[in-house]
């Protein structure tokens, strides 16, 4: 297909293997954008919690907990896919428990807040899990020299996804409010709305790509099946030879914390800072959505031309912009800008952080340093999150000192940046012999 440059593929893979895989990001991205970004969230907080002063740090304390099940299981789940070569086995687990555990969302109602909490923190943990090894998928697919564009492919091909589930979710809010229906009748279809685009996408990753990574020796099954604890030190020294993709993870941690707070209250900030109703969030929530992908897609094909690292710099400046917009916005049209600018950003930036992890990756331990990027990822989905909710909750819900610290985050995330090497962390990837 012409949308997908063969010369930026390797040699065997086909068009339609590109498509099959960016169609996963297709299928998930609906969970990001409707359970945690633009409905679900809102919901809890708002109908499931009542408003409690609590409601916000416990959404956020969810996710963080959600968040630590995969610090503790993806590097060992990373690990086993290289030693096995069976990744695609381990993603349709993952893909299956979280659209079961996205439709029962759609049972939960007002008060049934530890249902809630439970069907969350499971779902979340089989998204990021699925998340991470389908990016593992990526070195395979791609030349070296074009890994920001092709994960631009797909990270912008997902946000297409996440815009047709939350249209399809929009349309339904729309006509249920018309017909006179509450938030606790109409939010509910959205989340088996959600479930259905995840699963019908999902299928032709399943039947078309390729795993072409053999079994690799990697690490012993003793060290994988050793304590969580265990492994992650075990996984810890095994990558800090490895400088540079240290410091990566550094940089990712801060920056993905910043991004962790965009994705999991957007739409709480919407609506009690800004005062936007569950319509006007949805809407916002779309335009990101079209940023995101435009975003990602340009950034892909740029991030290949000026080189990694001043592309990721670049997003990250843009972030630090967005955060003190959003901070002093006083009217709708300055903080839909933000939106905006946040969402160009996100696209980018999340693509060009899996492109630069496989850049640097050995090539028979790839599903294994994916694991450890999503480790970094998820301490940052754990401390960005509850950094803000316990921002809110110690100033009585001041949201815009929350979105301050918030953009903290980012400008640490860049200092560390500027002291990556990339070509240097390629060369020890290349060097690896094991």
């Amino acid at each position: 297909m012409a949308l997908f440059d063969r010369s930026a593929l390797n040699p065997g893979v086909r068009g339609r293997e590109v498509f099959a895989w960016s169609m996963y990001d297709f299928a998930n991205s609906g969970y990001t954008t409707v359970v945690l970004t633009a409905v679900f969230n809102a919901y809890f907080v708002g109908v499931v919690a009542g408003n409690a002063a609590w409601a916000t740090f416990a959404w956020t304390a969810a996710l963080a907990f959600s968040s630590l099940l995969v610090i503790l299981t993806a590097p060992a789940i990373g690990a086993r896919g290289d030693r096995r070569g069976d990744k695609k086995t381990m993603l349709a687990m993952a893909t299956a428990v979280c659209i079961v555990a996205t439709a029962a969302l759609g049972l939960i109602g007002p008060g049934e807040i530890a249902f809630a909490l439970l069907l969350v923190i499971v779902s979340n943990y089989c998204y990021v899990i699925g998340d991470m090894l389908i990016a593992a998928f990526l070195p395979e697919l791609a030349r070296p020299a074009a890994l920001g564009k092709v994960s631009g492919w797909g990270w912008s091909f997902g946000y297409f996804g996440g815009m047709l589930t939350l249209g399809l979710s929009l349309a339904w809010v729309l006509s249920a409010q018309k017909a006179g229906a509450g938030a606790a009748e109409f939010v509910p279809v959205t989340m088996w709305i959600t479930a259905t685009v995840y699963g019908l996408a999902a299928i032709p990753v399943f039947l078309i790509l390729r795993e072409r990574a053999g079994a690799a020796p990697g690490a012993s099954p003793a060290a994988i099946s050793a304590a969580p604890l265990g492994r992650i030190r075990h996984y810890w020294q095994r990558v800090r030879e490895f400088d540079d993709f240290v410091g990566l993870l550094y940089c990712g941690f801060f920056y993905q914390a910043g991004i962790a707070v965009v994705i999991a209250l957007a739409a709480v900030y919407a609506e009690q800072a800004m005062n936007f109703s569950q319509v006007e969030t949805m809407s916002l929530i779309f335009l990101v959505n079209i940023a995101s992908a435009l975003g990602a897609f340009g950034f892909g094909y740029l991030q290949d031309r000026i080189g990694h690292r001043p592309a990721l710099g670049l997003t990250l400046v843009g972030w630090i912009l967005m955060s003190l917009l959003a901070a002093i916005a006083t009217d709708r049209a300055t903080f839909w800008g933000a939106a905006a600018l946040a969402g160009l950003c996100m696209g980018s930036s999340q693509s060009a952080g899996r492109a630069i992890v496989g850049l640097l990756a050995p090539a028979r331990r790839v599903a294994e340093f994916y694991g450890m990027w999503a480790l970094a990822t998820r301490v940052a989905a754990i401390v960005g999150p509850l950094t803000y909710g316990a921002v809110t909750w110690a100033t009585g819900g001041n949201h815009r000192l929350a979105i301050l610290v918030t953009g903290s985050f980012f400008v640490i995330g860049l200092l560390i940046l500027l002291r990556i090497d990339i070509e240097r962390g390629r060369s020890a990837g290349l060097a690896c012999a094991d």
